[in-house]
């Protein structure tokens, strides 16, 4: 059976005391070998900072790519111009550009949102900050003092958002495809969607999408819910339809085990179903844990059963 690609999505730190145990978390995911860990970056760039350090540390201490997120509001071209070469220059080179929504209490066109309009923008933006650094890179040369190795760069990667069930924003039913191919034609090389709870939003979705001539792969986002209160939350943030059978087995369940285990078989028949439709790979939001999702992976016949022994640290 074929490889299938997977891949996670973190959160950076909101303290100091919590890096130790997500760079715990980082070394069992990546012991896992996914495509790449995605870190998200706050609004206005509360967390851009510490972005940049799960970043690197990912880097230096993993075998993995790191992807970083970039967000539009609060950001201007100059401003995002300087954080996009300050990514570059620490050797991140994956991107998921997104429009992000203004924080609460604020409304769209507010000045301090920032001067990029569109998740398209913010992709041929990276691509422009890219194309203006030199064609080539060195490295020097083990054992050989004052030697250097010089070699083409690699290109970005750049992925974008889709939105399976449409964007609580689009103004009409075919806007967020619309969206999807003006991301596309501005230099993104794939996208992630946004959760779903259903097989067939996800399929008949990316059907939409190729024939209004989307041709980047579409990666599935999937989400482990585990409790009441995160599908609450989840379908606040995102205005998704009430999933009513993982509702009533969430609520009905007496104990945090029995709700987990009944989050984690959810999502494995998520993530075997649109595998099996021909999904090119899952990405699963990992909530700053690894268990929920590896066991996840090894349900849905992705992984075989693993061990969540603790890797030991070390370089690539």
């Amino acid at each position: 059976m074929p490889r299938v690609p997977f891949s996670f999505e973190l959160y950076p730190p909101r303290t100091a005391a919590n890096a130790e145990a997500l760079h715990e978390t980082i070394q069992h995911l990546a012991a896992a070998g996914p495509d790449f860990l995605s870190v998200t970056y706050g609004a206005g760039g509360s967390t851009g900072g510490r972005s940049l350090e799960v970043l690197k540390y990912i880097r230096t201490r993993t075998g993995v790519e790191p992807l970083a997120h970039l967000t539009c509001v609060g950001n201007t071209y100059s401003g995002a111009a300087r954080l996009i070469r300050e990514f570059l220059d620490a050797g991140i080179l994956s991107f998921l550009a997104l429009r992000g929504d203004p924080p609460a209490g604020h409304a769209e066109g507010e000045p301090f949102l920032g001067d990029l309009e569109s998740s398209a923008q913010l992709v041929q933006l990276i691509d422009r900050v890219q194309a203006e650094r030199a064609p080539y890179e060195e490295s020097p040369v083990p054992g050989h003092p004052g030697a250097i190795r010089v070699a083409p760069r690699r290109n970005v990667r750049i992925a974008v958002a889709a939105f399976p069930n449409g964007h609580p924003r689009s103004a009409y039913s075919t806007q967020h495809v619309e969206a999807l191919l003006a991301k596309q034609a501005a230099g993104a090389t794939f996208a992630i969607t946004q959760l779903f709870f259903h097989p067939d939003h996800y399929l008949a979705f990316v059907e939409r999408a190729r024939r209004a001539g989307v041709t980047i792969p579409i990666l599935p986002g999937i989400m482990p819910i585990t409790s009441p209160a995160r599908l609450a939350r989840v379908l606040e943030l995102t205005g998704e339809e009430l999933p009513g059978e993982l509702v009533v087995a969430l609520e009905v369940e007496p104990t945090a085990e029995g709700r987990r285990q009944i989050g984690v078989e959810w999502a494995a028949r998520l993530a075997a179903d649109v595998v099996a439709g021909g999904a090119p790979g899952v990405h699963l939001y990992a909530f700053n844990q690894h268990d929920t999702v590896l066991d996840v992976l090894a349900a849905a016949d992705i992984l075989p059963q693993l061990q969540h022994s603790a890797p030991s640290k070390g370089t690539p």
